[in-house]
């Protein structure tokens, strides 16, 4: 994983397994993590807050992105406040919209304006990712998630959307675009040519990086093999 070429983007591992991140931790490359109540609740977590403080703790100081899960304004606010005590690298993330669709300005405006670095997530469109500009403070580090890998899934060329979606943050030097549900390892690519300044991805996403310029005349030649193995392995037999 450490022999990649040289990239300008960020590289966030994004997950909940503990001892998967603990191994990530120890990866230069690794510049910071994320995780959601969805990653959390797949893992088996049950003390929420605990779980936070054993992450916040295992990766040396780099930062992680712990979601708020109120869905009412003012206790949207109240837990990003208690998320940002428990480490000086705890990032809140905060929903673009309740469940009823209401855009989350007043907790994003709250909380930066408290000088509290927030992580905006779920965006999907360019127009979100400009609401969130104009609640961002210019002085107060910020993340804007853009979940590219989900307007992907809608057949939707996702390049160009970040691109406008970088654009949309110009005039902001401390906001951060994030290419955030990446599907393939390519993304990565993608997102540094373009200029996103972070990608966050899965721990099989990440898994994938030791592929990085493999050759592929070696790549088909495992991949035959493989298959003869297995077919080998299963007992298949065809009569001729």
């Amino acid at each position: 994983m450490t022999d990649l070429p040289v990239l300008k983007i960020k590289l966030f591992a994004d997950g909940a397994d503990l001892a998967g991140i603990r191994a990530l931790a120890a990866n230069p490359v690794i510049k910071g993590f994320t995780t959601n109540p969805t990653l959390m609740r797949k893992a088996g977590v049950q003390d929420y807050e605990a779980f936070a403080r054993e992450v916040l703790e295992a990766v040396g100081g780099r930062p992680v992105s712990l979601e708020v899960f109120a869905d009412e304004f003012d206790e949207m606010i109240a837990q990003g406040r208690k998320i940002a005590s428990w480490g000086k690298n705890a990032n809140v993330k905060i929903p673009v919209s309740n469940t009823r669709g209401e855009f989350a300005g007043p907790v994003i405006r709250a909380l930066a304006r408290s000088g509290i670095v927030v992580n905006v997530t779920a965006i999907m469109t360019v127009e979100q990712v400009k609401a969130v500009a104009d609640c961002l403070e210019r002085d107060v580090a910020a993340i804007v998630s853009v979940f590219a890998g989900r307007v992907a899934d809608t057949g939707r060329d996702p390049v160009p959307h970040m691109i406008e979606c970088r654009d949309a943050l110009a005039g902001l030097p401390k906001a951060e675009l994030l290419w955030a549900s990446p599907r393939e390892l390519l993304n990565i690519f993608q997102a540094d040519a373009i200029g996103c300044h972070i990608i966050t991805a899965t721990h099989d996403v990440l898994a994938k990086l030791g592929l990085v310029g493999k050759d592929l005349d070696d790549y088909s030649l495992e991949t035959v093999r493989m298959f003869f193995k297995d077919a080998e392995a299963a007992g298949y037999a065809i009569r001729t």
